[in-house]
């Protein structure tokens, strides 16, 4: 497979950054000893478990052999940097692939979506869009090819990373708690090189404290089965996000002015001044609130209600979450924004991101594959190959680089 977009930046105060690419061995290798120091820190740092309910037992069984993966400080430290537009962030995430595979899981898991409005009032097309760009709607290739075992990148990041040390102990407390509780194994407990984990990528915190058993098979697992990820990601929603359950996150709208402002005002209030769904649609709950956003100059504009503002609670990001309700509304059936961003491109049909990765590739670029996925690979392809054809070496796969690549330059 290709690399995956769906290895984003989040805010430490769910994952970190970005996802690393390569696995580490568990136990250490061969005739290799831990870094200095850290066997020292290791035994120290048992009785701060043990404090937190931590058995000797679990204790040894994961801390015991333990090695150190001391490449996440390089992640830390040296992040891919791509200069994107809003419009070429956008059309990354809400991509062919995503909004085709997003209607395939839902006619896959349409009882689950269903069983998950009714219990807690999440939209569908949100929590298909959370799921789609976090795992790829749990692509098995994602947790094989991008996710590494996480006690040791969790206890590296524990024991030398001092700006958030005391963060990084919490979370490596947390994923031991959950092998004592027998939710899950060190083994198969796989993820960012940050933490992260499952097909909503939760952070330890977040599993222990936010996941629950809605499968019912007895355990609480964000692996295997989406039920208890997708039910526990609702929850997290509603819980730490304050979504409002039957609420649309908002709309695309036309007579804004496209202006922006804090102010609160019903649907009915918007209308009643001037702006309307650009869809020409009327909007669904008058009585709901919300305020207007236009996020670049001559762009769309937006009202933007409380679910929107849910949905960043998951990434403090405005440009994740309106990645994110769009995507749900693309694969739920709804076109493209009415109006363009300035100076954007449509998005790369799935066909036409494949024909970039494979003529890349051809010219001796490394995609990662062709499978018409666009992470950070790609992206450092098509940075290259800008680089090399004279373009402005921004990383992003779009009609112009297509043209270039077809000029054969």
């Amino acid at each position: 497979m290709a690399d995956d977009d769906s290895l984003l930046p989040l805010a430490l105060t769910r994952r970190s950054l970005l996802l690393g690419a390569g696995a580490v061995a568990f136990t250490p290798l061969p005739g290799r000893a831990a870094p200095q120091g850290f066997e020292q820190w290791r035994d120290a740092f048992h009785a701060k478990a043990a404090a937190k309910g931590v058995s000797n037992t679990t204790y040894s069984r994961v801390m015991g052999r333990i090695e150190p993966d001391m490449s996440v400080f390089a992640k830390l430290r040296n992040q891919p940097e791509f200069k994107e537009q809003l419009w070429q962030y956008i059309n990354r995430r809400v991509s062919d692939w995503r909004v085709t595979n997003g209607k395939d899981a839902l006619r896959q898991h349409g009882a689950l979506f269903s069983r998950i409005e009714r219990d807690f009032g999440v939209e569908r097309g949100t929590l298909l869009a959370l799921w789609g760009v976090e795992s790829a709607y749990g692509d098995p290739l994602v947790q094989k090819n991008h996710m590494r075992p996480i006690f040791p990148s969790l206890a590296a990041l524990a024991w030398r990373e001092p700006r958030r040390k005391a963060y990084w102990e919490t979370e490596l407390i947390n994923a031991l708690r959950i092998v004592e509780r027998g939710w899950s194994t060190p083994e198969e407990m796989r993820g960012s090189w940050a933490g992260a984990m499952g097909h909503t990528q939760w952070m330890p915190e977040v599993w222990l404290n936010v996941g629950f058993d809605y499968d019912g098979d007895g355990r609480v697992s964000p692996f295997g089965r989406p039920d208890d990820a997708l039910g526990s990601t609702a929850r997290y929603l509603v819980k730490r996000g304050k979504y409002h359950r039957n609420e649309h996150w908002g709309y695309e709208v036309t007579g804004s002015n496209g202006g922006s402002g804090q102010e609160n005002r019903s649907y009915a209030q918007w209308a009643a001044a001037g702006v309307t769904r650009a869809d020409g649609l009327p909007f669904q709950r008058p009585n709901d609130k919300a305020r207007l956003w236009t996020p670049v100059a001559g762009g769309p504009s937006f009202l933007i209600g409380p679910n929107f503002f849910a949905v960043r609670s998951y990434n403090p990001s405005m440009n994740y979450a309106l990645a994110i309700v769009h995507l749900g509304d693309r694969i739920l059936g709804a076109g493209p924004f009415r109006q363009p961003f300035p100076g954007s491109e449509r998005a790369l049909t799935l066909a036409e991101i494949q024909e970039v990765q494979t003529r890349l590739t051809k010219a001796g670029f490394d995609t990662g594959g062709t499978d018409g996925r666009v992470g950070n690979d790609t992206m450092k392809a098509v940075k290259d190959f800008q680089t090399r054809a004279g373009l402005t070496p921004d990383g992003y796969a779009g009609l112009k680089v297509l043209a270039r690549l077809r000029q054969g330059l």
